[in-house]
């Protein structure tokens, strides 16, 4: 069956690869992932990427750990399907002297004399350019009746390095004048700055992660990068309605009232170490939560759809991915 159109009431109509990038921690690789399931929904076709190595997606969704090859690893709901790809530089590398020089056995050798290696770990940036090349040819790649996959999802390196990541074959095509490496280049590039990509940047409600997105989006603005959505992972509700939370915040929380809740719940009201260690800890709450305030208003003067998830006390397994991916697709980001 070949793949249908993304819905029309989405965010990012039209967009054909989604760069997920975020600071270590927030939990961008899940975030990813719960895109690639929302972006499937209803009979589509999408390939997740990853690109550090580090078996993410594997884990996520309880797979063998993958190889350098395309894999379905989940249905969507609707019937379409996640495909998944590790993206290995000394095999993109091998593939790319195949492709683009038929080297073939040559490129063999290449590997035994240590060649591969030097040129994937030691030369500036050629690295980088096989990785989001391997990434262009999916989100290009097209079959009899059209576009192989709806949708590439890229969980990308973390904020502080995407722009540097995803700018380099910029700087090739200012090398290479002539040659396929400098057509591809420029072709990555016109890729990445097209209506066709976004890049998502993930945080959490703490000051050096919103930071790090604050930084994050400029630098991608000033490259020419088309920057997407903002979407913040691990949100907890206020325990306390916001009179309480008031009160809290000033230390004028009435003890009285908490001691009769404490009794009325069985929970021994009059000792004073637990009355006052619950004040102190809603005093606690209270300032998260007017933080956590403060970061929101710091992105949205961002400009940027905003998305949120929960934070999950059990944890991340498939079934969160799930509910997760109907999230976003709920919030309009797939």
């Amino acid at each position: 069956m070949p793949p249908t159109e993304p819905s029309s009431d989405t965010d990012w109509d039209g967009v054909r690869l989604h760069v997920v990038t975020g600071k270590g921690g927030t939990g961008k690789t899940t975030v990813a992932a719960a895109l690639a399931l929302a972006l499937a929904a209803g009979g589509r076709r999408t390939l997740l990427c990853e690109v550090e190595n580090r078996q993410g997606i594997a884990q996520l969704f309880d797979v063998p750990q993958l190889p350098y090859e395309e894999r379905k690893i989940a249905v969507a709901p609707g019937g379409g399907d996640v495909f998944a790809l590790a993206i290995e530089p000394k095999a993109a590398l091998l593939e790319y002297l195949e492709l683009f020089y038929r080297l073939g056995r040559a490129g063999k050798m290449l590997e035994r004399l240590g060649a591969v290696d030097f040129a994937t770990t030691i030369a500036p940036g050629v690295r980088d350019v096989l990785l989001t090349g391997k990434v262009y040819e999916a989100a290009r790649r097209r079959g009899k009746t059209g576009p192989v996959y709806d949708a590439v999802v890229l969980d990308a390196p973390p904020t502080g390095r995407i722009t540097q990541f995803l700018n380099v074959n910029e700087e090739v095509v200012g090398l290479a004048k002539v040659g396929p490496v400098r057509n591809q280049a420029g072709s990555i590039m016109s890729l990445l700055r097209s209506p066709q990509t976004v890049v998502h940047l993930v945080t959490v409600l703490e000051e050096m992660p919103v930071q790090e997105t604050q930084d994050g989006v400029a630098q991608l603005h000033e490259a020419g990068l088309p920057v997407g959505g903002v979407v913040v992972n691990m949100v907890r509700d206020p325990v306390l309605p916001q009179r309480s939370l008031t009160a809290a915040a000033k230390g004028r929380l009435d003890r009285t009232a908490v001691v009769a809740g404490l009794e009325a719940a069985g929970l021994g009201g009059r000792s004073a170490t637990l009355v006052d260690g619950l004040l102190a800890e809603a005093g606690e709450h209270a300032l998260r939560v007017a933080l956590e305030s403060a970061q929101r208003k710091e992105l949205a003067a961002l400009e940027r759809p905003v998305y949120e998830l929960p934070a999950l006390s059990e944890g991340i397994d498939l079934g969160a991915l799930y509910d997760f991916a109907e999230e976003l697709r709920e919030q309009g980001m797939a």
